[in-house]
């Protein structure tokens, strides 16, 4: 038989008149049999991280976690809960690690144009970086999901990214930046679809270039107004 873990556990039963190393009566009242073995939480969050980016949520199973972490079943519930919330941690160190582009521009950017001139500049970047899937892990893994709590989870990340670029552009449309007839609703929803279709964009194999040349041809439809340029 075999541990959890995939290591060969040691037979109940030896050569009569012989005891062997772990069985009952070599082991006595000692440490039970079966103990998973112990391994890096952060690597093993990471390569999960990368099995639903680069599968989608649906697609993974706990299966192939288990075979991409090198951890037993029983260790991966045990650590992360079931794969839903597995799924949600992952998104979680996504967020901060690999798509916090948007959050950025919007904070540190003075107008709503610059911030949107930024995330789709930087998203051009991390959509086609080397050294992990391509695209954006909360709009592909959102693909084929038959799972309806993940995929209103994903749905209101990804409005939420639509929201806040509504927000700045009505606070630019308040402030005069942005003349008084734009459209914010349309124009961050507009933003949105740039992102989410450069994201798939990338996974068809477009590159950095390209996707760059896209940004800027979406950025000609901004209106401007006076001499605020952002």
């Amino acid at each position: 038989m075999a541990n959890d873990d995939g290591t060969a556990r040691a037979a109940g039963h030896g050569t009569a008149g012989v005891e062997r190393p772990g069985t009952a009566a070599g082991r006595g009242k000692g440490r039970p049999r079966g103990r998973p073995r112990s391994f890096d939480r952060e690597t093993a969050l990471e390569k999960a991280l990368l099995a639903f980016w680069e599968h989608g949520y649906e697609a993974t199973s706990v299966s192939d976690l288990t075979r991409v972490m090198d951890i037993g079943a029983p260790s991966l519930y045990a650590a992360f809960g079931d794969k839903r919330s597995l799924f949600e941690e992952v998104v979680q160190v996504y967020g901060t690690r690999y798509g916090s582009f948007t959050d950025r521009a919007l904070a540190e950017e003075p107008t709503a144009r610059a911030a949107v001139e930024r995330t789709l500049r930087e998203a051009a970047a991390a959509y086609t970086e080397p050294g992990h899937p391509h695209g954006c892990l909360v709009v592909h893994a959102a693909a084929n999901c038959s799972t309806p709590e993940v995929e209103q989870s994903l749905r209101d990340r990804r409005n939420a990214n639509i929201a806040a670029f509504e927000s700045r552009i009505r606070a630019d449309v308040a402030a005069g930046v942005l003349p008084p007839g734009t459209d914010a609703a349309a124009l961050a929803r507009h933003t949105g679809a740039m992102i989410q279709g450069m994201s798939q964009q990338a996974r068809d194999g477009a590159s950095r270039e390209g996707l760059e040349a896209v940004a800027e041809i979406a950025m000609c439809i901004w209106p401007r107004t006076g001499t605020h340029t952002g």
